[in-house]
Parts: C-alpha cells; sequence; structure tokens
C-alpha cells in the first residue's frame, strides 16, 4: 500500500471512530438528549406566544392610549395628559402602570416625567424620567437634561450636573452645547469658575457652530477675571 493510499486509510479509520463515538454518547445520553431539545424548544414557543398574544396586543392598545394623552401634551394640558381624562384617556402615568412592559408603555414613562416637571412635581418627575431608557436618541438625551433641571430646582446642584454632565457626554452638536453651558452656569453659582470655564471652553472648542457659542467668550471672560 502506498503512503497516499495509507493516509487516506487513517482518515477514514479516524472518521468512522469519531463516528462511533458520536453514536455512542448519542445512546449513552439519548434522554437527556431529548429533554434538553425538548426544553429549548419549549422556551422558544412561550417567547413567540408571550410576544404574538400577549406582547403585541397591548403595545397596540398602549399606543392608543398614548396618541390619546399625546394630544392633550401638545395642547400644554399636563395634568390631563398625566392624570387621564374619563373615558377620553386613561393618561401617561395610568399607561406606565398598565403598559410599562411595551415600548409605549416606557416612553409613556419619559412624558410623564415632563408633566410632572412642567407642575412643579420634582420629585415625581425624576421618578418617571429615570424610568425611560432611548440610547443615544435626541429625546432621551433631552430626557436626560431635564433630570438635571429637576435637580437644580430642588437644590440639589451636584446631582444637577451630573446629569447636564452625561448628557453633553452624548455628543449631540445641538444639545450637548446646551447642557455644557447648564453646567457651566451651575459651577459658577457654586464660586467654582475654573469648572465652569472647562465647560465653556468645550463648547467653544467643540461647538464652534453652536447657538451657545455665539456669545461664549462672554462667559469665558466673566470666569477668567
Amino acid at each position: 500500500m502506498s503512503k497516499k493510499e495509507e493516509k487516506k486509510h487513517d482518515e477514514l479509520v479516524n472518521v468512522e471512530h469519531a463516528l462511533t463515538s458520536t453514536e455512542v454518547f448519542i445512546e449513552k445520553y439519548q434522554k437527556q438528549i431529548i429533554y434538553g431539545v425538548g426544553a429549548v424548544i419549549l422556551v422558544v414557543l412561550v417567547a413567540l406566544s408571550f410576544r404574538n398574544f400577549y406582547l403585541e396586543p397591548r403595545e397596540v392598545s398602549a399606543e392608543n392610549e398614548m396618541y390619546k394623552s399625546q394630544a392633550y401634551f401638545a395642547k400644554d394640558s399636563f395634568k390631563v395628559a398625566l392624570e387621564g381624562h374619563g373615558s377620553e384617556s386613561i393618561g401617561f402615568k395610568e399607561i406606565v402602570s398598565d403598559y410599562g412592559i411595551t415600548a409605549s408603555g416606557k416612553l409613556a414613562a419619559a412624558y410623564a416625567g415632563i408633566c410632572y416637571y412642567k407642575l412643579g412635581q420634582y420629585d415625581n418627575a425624576i421618578k418617571y424620567l429615570s424610568q425611560f431608557d432611548g440610547g443615544d436618541t435626541y429625546f432621551a438625551t433631552s430626557v436626560i437634561g431635564l433630570t438635571g433641571d429637576c435637580y437644580v430646582e430642588m437644590g440639589e446642584t451636584s446631582k444637577a450636573i451630573s446629569y447636564f454632565e452625561k448628557a453633553a457626554d452624548k455628543k449631540n452638536t445641538v444639545l450637548s452645547p446646551v447642557y455644557l453651558k447648564k453646567a457651566g452656569l451651575v459651577y459658577e453659582s457654586l464660586n467654582q469658575p475654573e469648572k465652569a470655564e472647562k465647560e465653556y471652553t468645550n463648547i467653544k472648542e467643540n461647538y464652534p457652530k453652536s447657538q451657545e457659542a455665539a456669545d461664549i467668550d462672554k462667559y469665558l471672560a466673566r470666569v477668567q477675571k
């Protein structure tokens, strides 16, 4: 037998050995494998059923309620948008309670927080704003910044600055300079001009075309005295 033929023969022997080992393993653990596969299939079926027969219908219901509450919100009827109006609308607060697991329910939490802020109830505003997580979107950045505004109103300046800086870190060309400036103003109120200067310099160097940059030299001059 040539070396080439020997090599092929050895390869076939190895394959046969591997197949035999696999067969033995399957035969030995047949019940466990069947139970394992069955469990995976069951989990998949439960997940699909939950999505199709529970989550999606509730998402539709939540969207319908959101539309009604957003109409009041657009009219600056914040109390009605928040608490509802009889049979016409259940309000953002109830949407969060009933549909919190849905995307609309989570969005309703942000709207509820905004309503509470407009009504001057800053503790409740923070409670609901903190329930919303929209990633790096424009709206999500605004929610983070508004949380900072709530802490300013409550006199908790350190927390306010942390939220302003967190919002600014989203690197949004429109919103980041807004919150950098707010952070700078809070630092000024705390008599910390060096830190305020850092925030204003960030605007000047990284957001030169922003509205906040238009008169930022005035703020820099004030803290550089």
